[in-house]
């Protein structure tokens, strides 16, 4: 058995962190993403049906389907809200008090989702996406940060994996309870909207079980007893020294330093490259074409024959691929390297996009060309999940310092609901402007992500943040450098 799974296979307390915050955290997420597409045509009769009987007037399609945008687009305000809302709660109070308030915003959106078919309110709907959408934000930033920090360092890049692994477990579920045969049905696609109460509960059983973040106890409250405590709860009677130095180290090196502002982030010279490399890689997690390759395959499994009422199965195989895709990364990354997966994969994605553009172009000219494409969208999935799905998340903990924290998932997670909320109003007017072509925007994101984390980004695996922040120097110091011989003389 690899070295990693034996040493996390010895800290039971982590495995059930793991699935604790991951089923209340980003397993909404996912499950959010992807559930409003199978009850679309039911709530969209709904708004019919409530102008109607409320103000006698009957919506045109337009009308409806500008509504329908709305609903779906308040999800991203909500996030948006919630990242803004996140950082400053989990510092001062702690990571665990913050995820259990938020788990009390997704039961309130679950309550207001199962009245909405009886009320005949798709306000109701409204204001439960938004709900969802702030715990979502919420989840995104705290659980990131709480699940890394109680990690010991050579399990940090594997657990912060399962933050896109329980993404991925979210979108199938998504789509599984949306078939016809559960909960996709016209009587029944209100308890499907509403399912997100269950892992909220989930969470809020399980969560006070769990010990504060170390790091929290340590660098934020001072409590040094605390912070032993929570670490051989979590990581067992071993001897923990190394990383308890390493705590106090940067303890020390942020004596009498409090949380920055996100001006002060971005002000700060000495973390410029760190900074950009949040700015680049967050920005690539959602214009990297993920969203553009689901919508297409769609399209191109009936080209190569699927039935229209088995499509909605053949497109649970997208979900299944990605999330075990994202299991195969939390297997290998303490191996490969945070660097590797996120730069390989990257470029491999370009390459996957470069490849399905001509195959989009030409199966209709070649018959079996559209299987071709079915096998380049499995694989660019499998690519995105092993590659930044897997890696990127984590990030901001991983390499800043405490003191920039909080700021820098602000940021972080600000530019992934932006791109979000981008894709979703602009996507639909690219894919009617330019076709299969508009995978090219989306390969030039991912073959520039690849090459900057390539050339750009010290190795992140088993590296405390101010040993990262030593590699960003040694990296900008040496791109710097010109040799005495190269010097132009006057």
């Amino acid at each position: 058995m690899p070295q990693h799974l034996t040493l996390l296979l010895d800290c039971p307390l982590v495995i059930a962190a793991i699935f604790t915050l991951g089923i209340g955290g980003t397993f909404q997420y996912g499950f959010c993403i992807s559930v409003v597409t199978s009850p679309s045509a039911y709530i969209k009769e709904l708004l019919n049906q409530t102008c109607l009987e409320r103000y006698e007037v009957r919506l045109t399609p337009w009308h409806i389907s500008l509504i329908w945008s709305f609903i779906v687009s308040l999800f991203c305000v909500g996030g948006l809200l919630g990242t803004l809302l996140a950082p400053p709660i989990f510092s001062k109070y702690g990571r665990r008090t913050c995820l259990l308030l938020n788990n009390l915003l997704a039961i309130m959106g679950a309550v207001l989702m199962l009245c909405s078919r009886a009320a005949v309110s798709f306000e109701m709907i409204m204001v439960a996406r938004f709900l969802y959408g702030i715990n979502s934000g919420v989840s995104l930033s705290t659980q990131s940060v709480y699940l890394v920090e109680c990690a010991p360092k050579m399990l940090r890049g594997m657990v912060g994996v399962t933050i896109a692994t329980f993404v991925a477990a979210g979108k199938f579920t998504g789509q599984l309870l949306g078939i016809s045969e559960l909960l996709g049905t016209e009587e029944q696609w209100h308890f499907l909207l509403a399912f997100n109460a269950l892992p909220a509960l989930f969470q809020l059983l399980t969560l006070p079980f769990l010990p504060e973040s170390p790091k929290f106890l340590l660098l934020e409250r001072g409590d040094q007893q605390a912070c032993q405590k929570a670490v051989t709860r979590l990581w067992g009677k071993k001897d923990h020294s190394r990383e308890l130095e390493d705590m106090l180290e940067e303890k020390t090196a942020l004596q009498n330093v409090t949380s920055r502002s996100v001006m002060e982030l971005l002000q700060d010279g000495s973390i410029r490259w760190q900074l950009i490399t949040i700015v680049v890689t967050f920005s690539s997690l959602q214009l990297c074409g993920n969203n553009a390759v689901y919508f297409y395959s769609y399209e191109v499994f009936a080209a190569a024959g699927i039935q229209q009422q088995q499509l909605a199965y053949a497109a649970l195989g997208t979900g299944l691929c990605e999330m075990m895709a994202s299991l195969a990364c939390f297997v290998i990354i303490e191996n490969a390297g945070k660097k590797f997966l996120l730069s390989r994969g990257c470029l491999a994605m370009a390459a996957a996009l470069a490849l399905l553009t001509i195959t989009l172009h030409l199966q209709q000219h070649i018959c079996w060309m559209s299987y071709c494409s079915m096998v380049l969208i499995f694989t660019f999935i499998a690519l995105f999940s092993i590659g930044p799905g897997g890696t990127t998340a984590p990030l901001p903990s991983v390499i800043f310092t405490q003191e920039y924290k909080s700021s820098a998932y602000l940021v972080a997670c600000t530019i992934n609901w932006t791109g979000m909320f981008t894709v979703g109003m602009v996507f639909p007017i690219l894919v009617e402007n330019l076709g299969s072509l508009c995978f090219i925007l989306f390969l030039l994101m991912c073959l520039f992500c690849g090459l900057f984390v390539l050339f750009n980004v010290p190795e992140l695996n088993n590296k405390t943040p101010l040993e990262i922040a030593a590699g960003f120097r040694r990296l900008k110091n040496k791109s710097l450098d010109v040799p005495k011989t190269q010097q132009t003389k006057f």
